[in-house]
């Protein structure tokens, strides 16, 4: 698999039926290893590890219903009372993040009404924080670690 733009990680992968998974610790259990997977698997490890996001507070594949359809987000962040607080759009590396991209996590949003949007493939990161008070929004430099997200 592709080098990311993301800190180096041990990833426990394994071989099924001649395909390669790969061991999603929120899950805990063995996930396909796609390059989209990947992506999430370093993402998720980075949040943990260098951000101080509690595992438990993170969820993958997320499902959620949006005008009767299911949806699935890739990674929502909850706060201590399992409110929503951020979600992450994951992309497989040789993937453009564009307005599409942003478009599907904003509907997303829709229902989780979270302060933070997150997509990533891996490669470049785009954080945003939205303020529901001026109906405005802002993009950050930096992922933003936990404790910094907890009180917006």
């Amino acid at each position: 698999m592709q080098e990311l733009n993301l800190p180096k990680t041990e990833l426990k992968i394994a071989t099924k039926d001649g395909k390669q998974q790969v061991f999603d610790i929120l899950r805990r259990k063995y996930v396909a290893l796609t390059p989209e997977e990947w992506v999430r698997q370093h993402f998720v490890h980075y949040l943990i590890a260098q951000k101080n996001y509690p595992a438990e507070c993170i969820g993958n594949e997320v499902s959620i219903t949006l005008n009767g359809t299911r949806k699935r987000c890739d990674s929502v962040v909850y706060g201590q009372q399992a409110e929503p607080l951020m979600i992450v759009e994951y992309k497989a590396p040789n993937v453009d993040i564009s307005q599409q991209v942003f478009e599907q996590i904003s509907r997303y949003n829709f229902k989780l009404k979270v302060g933070w949007l997150i997509v990533s493939n891996g490669l470049q990161h785009y954080c945003c924080q939205i303020d529901y008070g001026s109906g405005s929004y802002r993009f950050v430099e930096d992922i933003p670690a936990y404790d910094d997200i907890k009180g917006v």
